[in-house]
C-alpha cells in the first residue's frame, strides 16, 4: 500500500468521526491527512509529509476551526425550541385564571398549561391571551386587548 493511501484511508476516517462528534476538531486532522497524502503523492518523503501533516493541521486548527465554532454558536441562539418556542405565542384561557383561588390554564397547540396572569389580573375562560414568560411548567401570559 502506497503511503498516499494510509493518508486518505487517515483523512477518511477523520471525516467519518467528524460527522460522528461534529466538533471540528478531527476535520482539522483529516484535512492535514489530505495535505500530506497530496505530498506523498508528489514524492515527498515520510519526514516531510509529517512535517506537513502537523502543520496544516495546526494552521487548521487555529484559523478555521475558531471561525465554524462561532457560527455553529450563532446559528443554535437564534432558533428558540420545545417550551422556549411558546413565548409570545397565542394561547385560549381552558380554566379561569384567578391567582387569589390559585387556578387557571391555557391550551396552546393542543397541550394544557398551567398558567398565571403578568399583572395579577383575572381572565376568563376562553379569552384569547398571549404567552410572555415560561417558568418551568407554568405561562406567565396577558390578556390580548381586541
Amino acid at each position: 500500500m502506497q503511503p498516499y493511501q494510509i493518508w486518505l484511508i487517515a483523512a477518511i476516517v477523520l471525516i467519518i468521526f467528524e460527522i460522528c462528534s461534529a466538533t471540528f476538531g478531527a476535520i482539522c486532522f483529516a484535512i492535514g491527512a489530505g495535505f500530506s497524502a497530496l505530498a506523498a503523492g508528489l514524492g515527498a518523503n515520510l519526514t516531510w509529509q509529517i512535517v506537513i501533516f502537523a502543520i496544516a493541521s495546526m494552521l487548521i486548527f487555529i484559523f478555521l476551526r475558531p471561525f465554524m465554532m462561532k457560527f455553529m454558536d450563532r446559528k443554535s441562539k437564534d432558533v428558540k425550541t420545545n417550551a422556549d418556542a411558546l413565548v409570545g405565542r397565542k394561547a385560549v384561557v381552558s380554566e379561569r385564571i384567578d391567582a387569589a383561588q390559585h387556578t387557571g390554564r391555557v391550551a396552546v397547540d393542543g397541550d394544557d398549561w398551567k398558567a398565571v396572569t403578568a399583572d395579577g389580573s383575572v381572565i376568563e375562560k376562553g379569552v384569547e391571551v398571549e404567552i410572555v414568560k415560561l417558568d418551568s411548567i407554568i405561562l406567565t401570559v396577558k390578556q390580548i386587548n381586541q
